[in-house]
């Protein structure tokens, strides 16, 4: 029995309701999902929230609410956003869920029993964004630590440590052997090199006193686990590493974990993936990392920490849904930045959907309609039969290299060449002459799999759309 397709996302930190960023992310995921349903394969679709850490703590207490409350309204924003913009996962992931939290304290004292957890003290800088610790290298040139780490506070306090270093030289090899682990290929180096600057280990824990909101170590109640370790456990949490084993074995590992460049390293690159080697996962149950660029406004990346964002719940209010997964499909090339532009998702829009797709099914339904009274015979040799072939085989294609927008522009080439044949053809023309009836029959066919007495919500729409201003 083939191993169903185990994708997953990112999930998103309830800190601050979700922006574009989230929105493309999800859309990846959801599109490569449906690509792989069309296909007849079983697909486990993987998306959810990332509801504990310090952020999430302090965002409570300015807004006067318990965590809990504050990381649940969040959740329900982002859960309206997915269903607004028709993502069809098939999990959900909290990680204050207890099928989460029980993995999370049972992989703590795995790891704890085989030495791989340890206490000590440590005096450091620490971002307060990051919610991690700095070294040195994270310095400037001027020696001071650059805005992108927000807050930096010097903390000395007991804490307990995950050896990451130990498996440095294994995850050095496992990424020289597997170079298909991290895509696109450019991502791999910038992963490579991250793992060379490999130099201490990773601090797992906080302190109560400090921290509270957060799940609480099986071997020491005073402190609770450092988020990233906690969050990153939830692509297997949910997957029934514990909860359900026999369903583990079917879907891990996942075929594609999609997450943004800036997660790349040290999260999971170095983290997740050395946690998995630290619980025995072998080489050939490491998950593939499929990595994306930011979404840039006016050059810059948008983020909740920059108060720099597009909300995407008001595009799919003006525009529709349809209109913002096309543009971002169509427009980001995976693993690179894009730059977002209003003017471009409606121009996109209307030279794509409208004028292209959609005038070419409003022609061959009524040339259908008014040649052939909506009945039409199929031609025993189309001339439309191997361009459209090429185009499901390009399609295909650009899908297994994880490149939607290839495989719109794939779509979109067929659409103008069905488009060019029918000008070529001129159907009304061919009309007035008996003896080409069955070429008018290839010409009202032009677009497959359709026919004039489509119901009327199966029509295509192709009005185009205006461009109503909602970025900051």
């Amino acid at each position: 029995m083939e191993k169903p397709f185990y994708i997953t996302t990112a999930i998103d930190y309830t800190n601050a309701p979700p922006h574009i960023g989230h929105a493309y992310e999800k859309i990846l995921g959801d599109v490569m999902a449906r690509d792989r349903r069309a296909r007849g394969r079983e697909v486990v679709y993987l998306i959810g929230v990332d509801q504990h850490g310090q952020k999430v703590q302090q965002s409570a207490a300015r807004a006067g609410v318990r965590p809990e409350v504050f990381a649940q309204d969040v959740t329900a924003k982002f859960l309206d956003l997915w269903k607004r913009l028709d993502i069809a996962y098939d999990r959900w992931a909290e990680t204050t869920a207890p099928q989460h939290t029980e993995c999370v304290r049972a992989i703590l004292n795995q790891l704890h029993q085989k030495g791989k957890i340890y206490k000590a003290r440590h005096g450091g800088y620490y971002s307060v964004r990051q919610e991690q610790f700095l070294t040195e290298k994270d310095r400037g040139a001027d020696g001071s630590f650059s805005p992108d780490w927000g807050e930096v506070v010097f903390l000395e306090e007991e804490n307990y440590y995950f050896r990451l270093t130990e498996f440095k030289d294994w995850l050095v090899g496992f990424l020289e052997a597997h170079r298909e682990s991290v895509l696109p290929a450019f991502r791999w180096t910038e992963l490579r090199n991250a793992v060379e600057r490999l130099t201490g280990d990773l601090c797992i824990s906080r302190p109560k006193s400090r921290l509270a909101w957060g799940i609480e170590l099986p071997f020491d109640p005073e402190f609770v686990t450092y988020v990233w370790f906690d969050a990153l456990i939830n692509y297997i949490s949910f997957a029934g590493y514990t909860s359900h084993p026999v369903d583990f074995e079917r879907l891990w590992p996942a075929d594609y974990q999609v997450i943004g460049k800036d997660i790349l390293a040290p999260a999971h690159g170095i983290y997740w993936l050395i946690m998995l080697r630290a619980l025995d996962f072998p080489d050939e149950r490491m998950p593939r990392l499929l990595v994306h660029g930011y979404i840039n406004l006016r050059g810059d990346k948008i983020s909740k920490s920059a108060g720099n964002t597009v909300d995407p719940a008001e595009l799919v209010g003006k525009y529709g849904a349809e209109a913002l997964r096309y543009y971002l499909m169509r427009e980001a090339v995976t693993g690179q930045d894009m730059e977002f532009s209003e003017d471009r998702l409606v121009a996109r829009h209307n030279s794509d959907l409208a004028n292209g797709l959609g005038n070419l099914l409003n022609r061959t339904l009524g040339m259908a309609k008014r040649y052939r009274q909506g009945v039409l015979k199929k031609p025993a040799d189309s001339p439309l039969a191997a361009p459209a072939a090429e185009a499901v085989s390009r399609h295909r294609a650009a899908f297994d290299r994880c490149e939607p927008h290839a495989a719109l522009e794939a779509a979109a080439a067929f659409v103008a060449h069905c488009n060019g044949f029918i000008e070529e053809s001129a159907p009304w023309k061919l009309a007035k002459d008996p003896a080409q009836a069955e070429r008018l029959d290839a010409v009202s066919m032009a677009w497959p799999n359709r026919s004039a007495s489509s119901p009327r919500s199966m029509r295509p729409r192709s009005h185009r759309l205006r461009s109503r201003s909602v970025s900051n």
